[in-house]
């Protein structure tokens, strides 16, 4: 009885330990599991000991198998124990793997974060890469067109500027003017040049720079001709400050670069500034003054600014008349452009009065075969054109013709005909048999197109223009065929005077070497 109570008060407070349990963690869930199991424990082996003992006092089969009943018990619930820690510590497994899994869930989302950021950067890179492919690509084709462009000579590139000057006349105020500023050289002599530029004339370090950014903006590399010349003039700042005739000078360089890239508003910026550097460094009617203000007009022509044009240029051909004289060459070129921008606004009464007093200088001073009496004449004739004055155009484009002919062929007479002649006769007799006038018996004319004066194919194709304005078809096919041999026959000449230079040069320097070579063979030959 006493065991039985036992048993029932140990059951008693199990039950209680389990509802308490429900309540606990897990940590004092196996605290609490391993204390029963131990209770348990002793309490089998205490019956084990009392079934003994009975078992040898007396033989109660009632007691004892009560007491195997409690074993019985207490043996289950020790399995029950047993049962429950295995549970416990698999839980516990489970809950590391639940952890470690958590960790590289964790680990997979950083590993994918820093994939989608590698993803967008390479993305970026991608679309950088494309945009440098696309550009790289247009840099190709402008190179191969500028490469291709390079096949025609400065002759040709001459050609064709005054090809365009029809249509924007702007143009024929650059070419001159700009070569004579940038190297600050005229037809002037040298011991006149002095007195006229009161002692100051460029170094001859600034005239090297100068041609080679030139060389540079004629390739179109004006990323190396710009810095080239922002260097220079921050040299010439830091060694003779900032108003110094060779700032302004290099100034009005790096004006012409920006010039040609058509950054209008940093040009002129830098041109007044030369221009106020050189008015007051070599006074307001100095030579370079008269440059840095006509290549001021330029700009604004170029602009479209005619009005505001003109009074610099006007300015500028001031100072000229009054240090080189009246009829200066260089006053003939300022005339010609003071005439074009003139011309631009309906100026034509002023247009032809300067043509016609440049045309009478260049005439006086140079001599009728002077290229400059040729393109004055072309350009008087576009003023007559744009008129309506079509003979008097027509009367001088004739005379350059017919002078190039006589440079060319001698004295005109009855066999000896102007291009210009021949071509009216053409047309003339256009309905006839053409087998008696063959274009071979006039063809060779075109070799009067020489590569030093492409101003008379410009005037074959003007007056070719012209005869077709009268209705004279067959005279302006003459002419146009002949300006295009003239063009072709200046080309070859051109390229067979490259070729020829080039194939000197390699046969100098192979010689050198050969000489070189001798020179070292008796050298060793001399040595003991």
């Amino acid at each position: 009885m006493i065991v039985s109570k036992a048993i029932k008060s140990y059951r008693l407070q199990k039950i209680e330990k389990i509802g308490k349990m429900t309540q606990m963690s897990q940590d004092e869930i196996i605290t609490n599991t391993k204390t029963v199991l131990q209770g348990l424990e002793a309490l089998r082996v205490e019956h084990v000991s009392i079934m003994n003992g009975i078992a040898e006092v007396q033989k109660d089969n009632e007691k004892s198998d009560m007491l195997r009943k409690n074993i019985e018990n207490i043996e289950l619930g020790l399995s029950e124990a047993q049962v429950m820690m295995a549970l416990t510590s698999h839980l516990q497994n489970i809950e590391a793997e639940k952890h470690k899994l958590k960790t590289q869930v964790r680990r997979l989302h950083q590993e994918n974060a820093w994939l989608r950021d590698e993803l967008a950067n390479t993305q970026q890179k991608f679309q950088a890469s494309e945009q440098l492919v696309a550009q790289l690509e247009e840099e190709k084709k402008h190179l191969e067109f500028m490469a291709s462009v390079k096949k025609y000579d400065e002759n040709q590139e001459q050609d064709d500027a005054c090809d365009k000057s029809r249509t924007d006349p702007v143009v024929e105020l650059f070419p001159d003017e700009e070569n004579e500023d940038r190297h600050n050289m005229s037809p002037t002599p040298p011991s006149q040049f002095a007195n006229q530029t009161s002692g100051y004339e460029i170094p001859a370090r600034l005239r090297t720079l100068h041609n080679l950014v030139i060389q540079y903006a004629s390739q179109g590399r004006y990323e190396v001709a710009v810095p080239l010349c922002k260097q220079a003039l921050e040299d010439l700042e830091k060694t003779s400050g900032h108003d110094h005739p060779d700032v302004a000078t290099m100034l009005n360089i790096l004006a012409l670069v920006y010039r040609d890239q058509n950054k209008y508003k940093e040009a002129a910026n830098l041109l007044n500034d030369a221009l106020s550097i050189r008015g007051k460094t070599l006074g307001e009617n100095h030579p370079a003054v008269a440059a840095t203000l006509n290549n001021l007009a330029v700009l604004y022509g170029k602009r479209g600014k005619y009005k505001d044009a003109e009074p610099l240029c006007k300015r500028a051909l001031e100072i000229r008349e009054k240090v080189l004289g009246k009829d200066h060459p260089d006053v003939a070129k300022q005339l010609n452009n003071l005439a074009l921008l003139c011309q631009n606004q309906g100026k034509y009464d002023e247009v032809e009065k300067y043509y016609q007093r440049a045309l009478d200088i260049y005439e006086s001073k140079l001599g009728p075969d002077d290229p400059n009496v040729a393109k004055t004449k072309n350009n008087l004739a576009g003023c007559y054109l744009k008129q309506g004055r079509y003979s008097e155009a027509e009367i001088l484009y004739k005379q350059v013709l017919t002078r190039a002919h006589e440079r060319e062929f001698g004295a005109i007479d009855s066999k000896n005909k102007p291009i210009w002649q021949v071509a009216e006769e053409r047309e003339e007799h256009k309905f006839d048999n053409r087998e008696n006038t063959p274009y071979g018996e006039y063809g060779g004319w075109h070799k009067a197109a020489k590569v030093d004066s492409p101003t008379v194919t410009t005037t074959l194709k003007n007056l070719g223009a012209l005869y077709r304005r009268q209705g004279m078809f067959e005279a302006a096919e003459t002419l146009e065929d002949c300006a295009m041999r003239s063009k072709k026959e200046a080309y070859d000449l051109a390229k067979q005077t490259k070729v020829s230079q080039l194939l000197t040069s390699n046969e100098k320097r192979r010689s050198k070497a050969i000489k070189e070579d001798m020179d070292f063979s008796e050298e060793k030959n001399a040595k003991p």
